[in-house]
């Protein structure tokens, strides 16, 4: 039987291989292989399938939003590439080793290369901020107290949680925090890798803005590779790379934002074009306009500092051609 579905193959057939999603559009630049590469799974519970023949790619550097309906198995897809979940069939592939045929021991070493925060923050209740933070570091078991201590207030910084909530307990903490927190503890480690599940839900406005582009930041200062489950039009349009929407039980569609609106899918319809999408869709054409006059402005910079530069070269050449030969000394004769 051929590997790919043809036309009369029964979509359901335990051998069939469902067709390429729309608009498979790799990173313009080569980066390598996939960090994540999902082929060929189906997810299961009980005679319920949830995926059948998913494949997805991650590619360095990018973020990669993944959307799509309730019940298409979003948090689900994210918990296999965790390794939390195992598949049914089908390979899940993290830094090029099959998470889903992991043991123990290799998904211990494999964690290490990657964050999660989770969605309501899944803090330890029982332990201070610092403490939470410092977890990960802990369980290595590999360094001393005083370098724990002093990284601890450095990731602090780095999400702008200040020192002065080291040492408050969760519940103390406002709902920006929390997520300041546990994005903190997510890249304890220095991961190559952050998952985000819902990372903006239940942020009012003006923090989400904040938190999306403490984001950003992170994402480009780090060099991180970001896997986001988010229903936030918001959220998704600001940080997403590429935007993978689940529907029929696998990845219908798959490319950067502007591309993967333009398919004509009534999921897709109704999910990006509706009101909210519109409302979203005006800040990011806000966005596009802005980062075009940004690129135009450091294109006029880079003209004149080219211009600057060849003009100085030419009064170089030109000063060392007028300058008068400088005359030998005479050697006296004895």
């Amino acid at each position: 039987m051929a590997d790919s579905t043809t036309p009369g193959t029964d979509a359901h057939s335990a051998k069939a291989k469902r067709a390429p999603p729309r608009l498979t559009m790799m990173p313009t630049e080569d980066v390598g292989p996939p960090l994540v590469e999902i082929d060929g799974l189906w997810t299961k519970f009980g005679k319920t399938v949830v995926h059948q023949d998913l494949n997805l790619e991650i590619y360095s550097g990018e973020i990669l939003s993944i959307v799509g309906g309730s019940g298409t198995g979003k948090t689900v897809l994210l918990r296999q590439m965790l390794g939390l979940e195992r598949p049914a069939r089908g390979t899940v592939k993290v830094f090029g080793e099959d998470i889903s045929a992991a043991g123990a021991d290799q998904l211990r070493r494999m964690r290490n290369h990657w964050g999660m925060l989770f969605q309501q923050g899944a803090l330890y209740s029982a332990l201070t901020v610092f403490d939470n933070i410092a977890q990960p570091m802990r369980e290595l078991r590999a360094l001393p107290e005083d370098v724990i201590y002093d990284a601890v207030l450095l990731k602090m910084n780095m999400v702008g949680l200040g020192i002065e909530h080291a040492f408050k307990m969760p519940a103390d903490l406002s709902g920006g925090m929390i997520k300041r927190a546990s994005l903190a503890r997510a890249l304890a480690l220095e991961p190559q890798l952050l998952f985000l599940d819902e990372p903006t839900a239940g942020l009012d406005p003006d923090l989400s803005d904040a938190f999306v582009a403490l984001i950003q930041s992170l994402h480009r200062e780090l060099g991180l590779t970001v896997v986001m489950v988010t229903h936030d039009l918001d959220t998704l349009f600001a940080l997403s790379t590429r935007i993978a929407v689940l529907a029929e039980k696998h990845v219908i569609a798959i490319g950067p934002t502007r591309d993967v609106l333009a398919v004509d899918h009534p999921f897709i319809k109704q999910f990006f074009l509706g009101a909210r999408g519109q409302r979203a869709l005006e800040v990011l054409d806000e966005h596009d306009e802005e980062l075009k006059q940004y690129e135009e402005e450091n294109e006029q910079l880079e003209q004149a500092y080219q211009q600057q530069q060849q003009e100085r070269q030419e009064q170089a050449e030109h000063g060392a051609e007028n300058a008068a030969p400088v005359p030998l000394s005479k050697v006296p004769e004895d």
